[in-house]
């Protein structure tokens, strides 16, 4: 009878582990969505506005919600300061520090960081050109992930249930 509760226990314990891999893959892509929008609003409050980046930001951040909010403000802030030498740094460490705690990989902070390169020397049409080139870019990655998600939720799932089998098998 023992075995038979810790075979029950075993298979749920891997097959919800399989379980929360595929919730944390759709987390992550709602970071990456989410992620899209607040840039879409950005693009769409300097194209709208003409105001400057520090009150395009503080405008944004009224919009959104924590961490993004938190990240805007901080770099308006900063922004108005002026205590760092560039735009770029500035944006480089805000995302750094106010941003860490989205878990995003490698490839996805590079996109994040992409912005403070061009925002904060174009032109107005120059800018909005190249914002919808970056949202484009972002919706690709955010594409990227979709096509993967149910695959790879099916996946954990599956090997959750599957490593489970081989340790009830491996303890009796």
């Amino acid at each position: 009878m023992q075995r038979v509760i810790g075979a029950v226990l075993i298979l749920t314990a891997t097959g919800g582990a399989g379980y929360v891999y595929g919730k944390e893959l759709k987390r992550y892509l709602d970071k990456m969505q989410y992620f899209r929008y607040v840039m879409s609003l950005i693009k769409g409050e300097i194209a709208y506005t003409r105001a400057p980046l520090p009150e395009v930001f503080s405008a944004v951040a009224g919009r959104v919600k924590e961490p993004y909010r938190l990240w805007l403000k901080r770099t308006a802030q900063e922004l108005e300061q002026r205590e760092e030498s560039g735009f770029t740094r500035t944006w480089n460490r805000c995302v750094d520090r106010y941003l860490k705690c989205l878990d995003l990989k490698y490839e996805h902070r590079i996109l994040a960081k992409e912005p403070g390169t061009f925002l904060g020397s174009l032109e107005a049409d120059t800018l909005d050109h190249t914002m919808q080139m970056y949202l484009n870019q972002v919706d690709l990655e955010v594409e990227k992930l979709r096509e993967g998600l149910a695959a790879r939720t099916r996946i954990g799932r599956c090997l959750g249930v599957m490593s489970g089998i081989f340790l009830i098998v491996i303890l009796l």
